[in-house]
C-alpha cells in the first residue's frame, strides 16, 4: 500500500462565507430550518469534491462540518444538553433518539450557544423564558472560540444527535469515503467545566465509564453504515495531564477498542493530536494504547519526530501520520524540508505506515488563494492558504511514491519561492532594527506607582462610585458595512465618507450620554476589526479580500499578514479620537489594540522569534499612545484580549512567555504622565492562573470577560487582591438577549465580596459590534441603573 494523503479538516464557512451568512440569516428569521440545512448539504458536498475529487486527496474528513461549534455538536451529540435548555425545547420522546439536528434541536443548540429570550406580548420587561448563553472560551492557544460543555456529577450520556452517521452517509451517496472525524472522550471531558453548585471534589473525567457506552454506539453505527476507520482528535494529550486524566486514555482507547474489533467489519481507531508535542505523554500513547493510527503535529513540535518515530516503528501494525504542513499559519511549505521528513519516515515504518497531513485541521486558515487578486504578486507566492496546502499534500504523497523527481518542475517553483522570501528586502527595514537595540527597562515602567497616580486622575475625571464604561465597539450595522465597501470601490469620496463615521461617533456619543456612561468610547465605526485596522495603517502588513476564517459561530475574522519589519509612518487614531471628544465634556478613552493581540489575531512571519516582532509592535503602539496623549486624550485604552490565548501549553514554558509579552505591554503603555489613565480588556480566556502576569502590567483599570462564564475569574481568584481597578463584565455581550437588572445586579453583589469597593468598574464583558441599536441601548440603561441603585446605597 502506498503513502496516503489526508485532511484532520476543512473550513466550514464556504469560499464566499456562505454558511455565516445563512446561519444569520436563519436566526433573523429571514429563512427557515429547512433553507439553513439545504446550505449545509450543499456546502459538505462542494467541500468533499473539492477535496477528493479536485484535489486528489486520499483520506477525506467528514463531521468536521458545525454550524457553530465542533465541540458544542460533541456535547450535544453525547447528551450532554444542559437541563434550563432541556426543559425548554425538547419534546421529543426518548426513544426516538437520535435525532437530525434540525427543529426543537436545532432550536435548543442555538439557545445553547447564544442564549435565548422571548419577552411577553405585553411589551413588559420580564421575560417567559430566559437562557443565558453557555460559557465561550479559546480552543487552546488558537483565536478559535468553543462552547465548554457542562458536566454535573449524576450526567446520563445519550446518543441524541445523529450528524455524524448522516454527514458519513451524504458523502458515501456521492461516491466518497470519508474518515469520520470525533473529538476523543477523553478531551471531551477535560475541555468541559463542572455545572454550577457541583460537589468541589467533582472532575468531569469521572464520568468516563459513562460516556464511553455512546461512543462504542457511535463505533457501532459507523461501522455498520460502512466507515473503515475513525479519526478520534485527542488534543488534551499535548497538555500537563493530572494522574486521573492521564489513566483514563488506557481506560478509553481499550474500551473503544475492543467495540471496533466486534464490529462485523472491525473498524480502525485514529488517535490525533496537535498544538503541541506528545513525548511527555507518549508512554500513555504508546505501547499502551490499542490503537491503529496515531497523528503528530511536527509544525508546533518538530523535536518530537525521532522519538515518536523510534517508537512507532516497534508498533508492526501501527500507520503514523505526521503533520508536516502548517494547519495554523499561511505561508508556503519548503516542500525540499518537508519531503526529507517524509522520505526518513517512510524508509524506518515503510511506504504502508506513512501518512502525510496538514499540522491540525485547516479550519485556521483562510479557503483559498482564488479570490487574492490584489495582493502584492511577489508577496503573494509566498503564501498557501487550505486549498493550496492540500495540494502541496498531495504533491509530497506523489513524491513519497514515485520519487521526487516526479514533481521536479513544482519543487523548483517551490524553493524559488522559499528563496526569494527568505532575501527579500521588503521583510527588513534597518531602521526598525536599529530601534530595537535602543529599548531599555526604562521604557518599561510607568513614572508613579498607582496609588499616586490614583490620585491625580481622580482630581482631573473626578468619576463617581463604581463608574461605567464600554469595551470599544458600538454596532456595525448593514448601512456601516455598506458605507465602508462603497468607500474602498471608490463610489464616495472620503469626504463623504468621514461624515458618514462622523455621523455614527455622534449617534453613539449621544446613547451613551443620553444612558449616564462615565466614560466614553467612540463606537470604532471606521474599523473593519480590531487587528486589522491597525495592520492597514502599519508597514509590514498585507490585507487579503477574502481570507476569512472562523472565529466563533458565524463570526468570521481576516487576520491581516506580517510579512515583515513592522513600524508605524503616521498616526492611526487620532484624529477620529480628537473629534470624539470634542461631542462631550465627558472622558473619552482612545482605542487601540495591544502589541501581544496584534501579533497573536495575524497570520505572523515565521523566520524570526515572535518577541521581536511584538517587540516592533509595541514601539508603534507606544508613539501611537504618545500622540493621543500630546491630543489631549488623557484616558487610553490598549486591548490585550490574547494574552493568555498565546500561553504556552506546557506550564514550563509560561514564564519564559509571559516575561516578554508582558515586557511587551509596558513597553507601548508606559510613555503617558501619571495623570494619564490605561485603561486594558481581555476575554474569553482562564485568566485567574496568570494573575501575577496581569499585575504585572500595571493598567490603571483592566476590564474583563467574567459574566459570559459565571464569574470565573472572580471565583478563581479568592484569595488575591486586585492592586488597581477592575472591571469585570456585568453581561454578556455575544448573546441577544437584554441583560435583567436582577441577574447584574447578583453579579455586581458578588463582585463587592470579592474586590475592593472602591476598585470597581461597571461594563460589559466585551465590544458591542455584534449586537443592535436597540439591544445596546435597552443593556446599556438597565447596566447604568445598576451603578446607579449600588450608589445610592452607599455601599
Amino acid at each position: 500500500m502506498p503513502v496516503l494523503s489526508a485532511n484532520l479538516g476543512f473550513p466550514r464557512m464556504g469560499a464566499n462565507r456562505e454558511l455565516k451568512r445563512q446561519v444569520e440569516a436563519y436566526w433573523s428569521g429571514k429563512i427557515d430550518a429547512s433553507a439553513l440545512l439545504k446550505v449545509a448539504h450543499d456546502l459538505r458536498k462542494d467541500h468533499w469534491e473539492l477535496q477528493k475529487n479536485v484535489l486528489g486527496l486520499d483520506i477525506v474528513p467528514s463531521n468536521d462540518f458545525t454550524f457553530y461549534d465542533h465541540v458544542l455538536d460533541h456535547a450535544f451529540t453525547v447528551g450532554a444538553i444542559p437541563m434550563r435548555y432541556r426543559e425548554v425545547f425538547i419534546k421529543t420522546n426518548d426513544d426516538s433518539l437520535p435525532c437530525a439536528l434540525e427543529g426543537e434541536f436545532l432550536s435548543t443548540y442555538f439557545a445553547m450557544a447564544r442564549g435565548f429570550q422571548q419577552l411577553p406580548s405585553d411589551g413588559s420587561e420580564c421575560p417567559v423564558v430566559d437562557l443565558e448563553a453557555m460559557e465561550m472560551k479559546k480552543w487552546f492557544d488558537t483565536n478559535y472560540h468553543y462552547i465548554v460543555p457542562e458536566f454535573h456529577p449524576d450526567q446520563q450520556f445519550k446518543l441524541t444527535s445523529n450528524k455524524f452517521l448522516e454527514e458519513y452517509k451524504q458523502a458515501k451517496s456521492l461516491g466518497i469515503e470519508t474518515r469520520p472525524v470525533l473529538i476523543g472522550p477523553v478531551s471531551l471531558l477535560l475541555l468541559g467545566k463542572t455545572s454550577p453548585n457541583c460537589p468541589v471534589d467533582f472532575e468531569p473525567i469521572q464520568l468516563l465509564e459513562g460516556l464511553l457506552p455512546v461512543y462504542e454506539e457511535i463505533i457501532k453505527h459507523l461501522a455498520e453504515a460502512g466507515a473503515c476507520s475513525i479519526q478520534f482528535d485527542e488534543p488534551c494529550l499535548v497538555q500537563d495531564l493530572s494522574p486521573k486524566a492521564a489513566q483514563s486514555y488506557h481506560v478509553a482507547y481499550s474500551c473503544l477498542s475492543t467495540a471496533a474489533k466486534k464490529c462485523v467489519k472491525p473498524i480502525k481507531l485514529h488517535l490525533t493530536t496537535y498544538f503541541g508535542d506528545i513525548i511527555p505523554n507518549l508512554s500513555l500513547v504508546l505501547p499502551n494504547l490499542p490503537i491503529d493510527g496515531l497523528h503528530i503535529d511536527l509544525l508546533r513540535a518538530p523535536q518530537q519526530f525521532e522519538t515518536i518515530l523510534d517508537a512507532a516503528a516497534k508498533h508492526p501494525n501501527l500507520q503514523l501520520s505526521i503533520g508536516v504542513i502548517n494547519g495554523r499559519n499561511i505561508w508556503k511549505t519548503d516542500l525540499s524540508a518537508a519531503f526529507e521528513t517524509v522520505k526518513k519516515a517512510v524508509t524506518v515504518l515503510g511506504a504502508d505506515r506513512v501518512i502525510i497531513a496538514p499540522s491540525c485541521s485547516l479550519l485556521h486558515t483562510p479557503h483559498s488563494l482564488d479570490a487574492e487578486s490584489g495582493l502584492d504578486p511577489e508577496i503573494k507566492d509566498w503564501l498557501a492558504f487550505s486549498v493550496e496546502k492540500i495540494k502541496e499534500i498531495v504533491l509530497l504523497t506523489k513524491a513519497a511514491n514515485n520519487g521526487i523527481d516526479c514533481i521536479k518542475d513544482e519543487l523548483e517553483a517551490n524553493q524559488r519561492s522559499i528563496q526569494i522570501r527568505r532575501t527579500s528586502s521588503k521583510t527588513h527595514n534597518p531602521t526598525v532594527q536599529e530601534r530595537l537595540k535602543c529599548i531599555t527597562r526604562d521604557m518599561m515602567h510607568r513614572r508613579s506607582t498607582f496609588d499616586k497616580r490614583w490620585v491625580k486622575q481622580q482630581e482631573i475625571f473626578n468619576l463617581p462610585r463604581f463608574p461605567t464604561t464600554t469595551i470599544g465597539s458600538f454596532p456595525q450595522t448593514a448601512e456601516v458595512r455598506k458605507a465602508r465597501a462603497a468607500f474602498k470601490r471608490g463610489e464616495i469620496s472620503q469626504e463623504k465618507y468621514t461624515e458618514f463615521i462622523n455621523d455614527e461617533i455622534k449617534k453613539c456619543i449621544q446613547l451613551q450620554e443620553k444612558n449616564d456612561i462615565d466614560v466614553l468610547v467612540h463606537g470604532e465605526f471606521e474599523r473593519t476589526d480590531m487587528v486589522e485596522f491597525f495592520g492597514e495603517h502599519l508597514k509590514g502588513y498585507i490585507f487579503t479580500k477574502n481570507g476569512w476564517v472562523q472565529s466563533y459561530g458565524s463570526r468570521c475574522v481576516k487576520p491581516p499578514i506580517i510579512y515583515g519589519d513592522v513600524y508605524r509612518p503616521n498616526p492611526m487614531t487620532v484624529e477620529v479620537a480628537k473629534y470624539a471628544k470634542s461631542l462631550t465634556k465627558k472622558p473619552l478613552k482612545g482605542m487601540l489594540t495591544g502589541p501581544v493581540t496584534m501579533l497573536q489575531w495575524s497570520f505572523v512571519r515565521d523566520d524570526q522569534h515572535d518577541k521581536l516582532t511584538t517587540q516592533q509592535l509595541a514601539l508603534a503602539i507606544r508613539d501611537e499612545v504618545s500622540d493621543l496623549e500630546a491630543a489631549g486624550i488623557n484616558v487610553i485604552q490598549i486591548d490585550e484580549p490574547a494574552l493568555r490565548e498565546g500561553l504556552p501549553l506546557r506550564h514550563s514554558e509560561w514564564k519564559e512567555y509571559l516575561n516578554w509579552s508582558v515586557d511587551c505591554f509596558l513597553l507601548a503603555s508606559c510613555s503617558v504622565a501619571d495623570t494619564t489613565q490605561i485603561h486594558t480588556h481581555m476575554c474569553y480566556s482562564d485568566f485567574y492562573d496568570i494573575i501575577d502576569a496581569i499585575t504585572r502590567m500595571d493598567a490603571d483599570v483592566i476590564t474583563i470577560e467574567n459574566s459570559r462564564s459565571n464569574l470565573k475569574f472572580l471565583r478563581g481568584n479568592e484569595s488575591f487582591t486586585y492592586p488597581n481597578e477592575i472591571g469585570p463584565g456585568i453581561y454578556d455581550i455575544h448573546s441577544p438577549r437584554i441583560p435583567l437588572h436582577e441577574e447584574m445586579e447578583h453579579r455586581l453583589e458578588e463582585m463587592l465580596n470579592r474586590l475592593k469597593r472602591n476598585s470597581i468598574w461597571v461594563n460589559p464583558d466585551c465590544g458591542l459590534k455584534t449586537r443592535k441599536w436597540n439591544e445596546v441601548d435597552l443593556a446599556l440603561k438597565n447596566m447604568t441603573d445598576v451603578a446607579k441603585k449600588f450608589r445610592s446605597k452607599n455601599c
